[in-house]
């Protein structure tokens, strides 16, 4: 009985930790918080700056392949997703990048970021290949990809086993990549090893954002 009550307040933690590692990355990567603006001001900024909207989202995935190669500044976000069993501080910090770069990619694209069913499919992006094992899991298809997902209208529980499926996954990847990087046990060789890991895991997850939210046409 000892047993199985440690279990399941170990199974609780983790449920918490992903719940709200999942509601952080969606506070913060999508809505902003301190130094981190909004995506949508993001994509904004972007489109302001560049002849088309594809020239936006590739200075969007340029700016933040750059922020995540500054291990330092990604590494200082890592109090805004404080959880109750501690993340790394720059796997969490990456994540919210992430979660922002694609968001500004679907915003540029124009996917309303407003909507739930557009955020999840924002968070879905973050695990790659997994994405429809999630999707199986919470008790949906994966027709049309992540833009099926987007331009669905979803009922909130199913909204919610899907972000709890996402959490779970990336917790676990935190634990996969922190083993990773434990070439930055050597100072100078473990720093290189790091932002270039990042920055090859970011492009990897733009990649399938600019596949998985192709341009939407503008509302007439």
């Amino acid at each position: 009985m000892a047993r199985q009550g440690g279990r399941r307040a170990a199974e609780s933690r983790v449920d918490r930790m992903a719940t709200q590692f999942v509601q952080k990355l969606v506070d913060s990567g999508i809505d902003g918080v301190g130094r981190l603006e909004p995506a949508r001001a993001v994509a904004e900024a972007a489109r302001s700056r560049s002849r088309t909207p594809e020239e936006a989202v590739d200075a969007v995935v340029r700016a933040h392949t750059r922020l995540v190669a500054a291990s330092g500044f990604v590494t200082g976000l890592g109090g805004i997703v404080t959880m109750p069993v501690a993340l790394p501080a720059n796997v969490a910090g990456f994540y919210v990048v992430a979660t922002r770069m694609v968001a500004a990619i679907a915003d540029l694209r124009g996917y309303d970021l407003s909507r739930e069913e557009v955020r999840s499919a924002v968070l879905l992006a973050l695990v790659g290949a997994d994405a429809d094992d999630v999707l199986k899991k919470a008790g949906l298809t994966a027709a049309g990809g992540l833009r099926g997902i987007a331009l669905r209208r979803l009922p909130g529980p199913a909204l919610m086993m899907v972000n709890k499926a996402i959490g779970f996954r990336l917790v676990s990847q935190v634990g996969k990549r922190g083993l990773a990087r434990l070439g930055r046990g050597v100072p100078l060789a473990g720093g290189v090893i790091g932002a270039g890991l990042d920055a090859w895991l970011l492009r990897k997850i733009a990649k399938a954002a600019r596949s998985e939210f192709p341009a939407r046409p503008a509302p007439a």
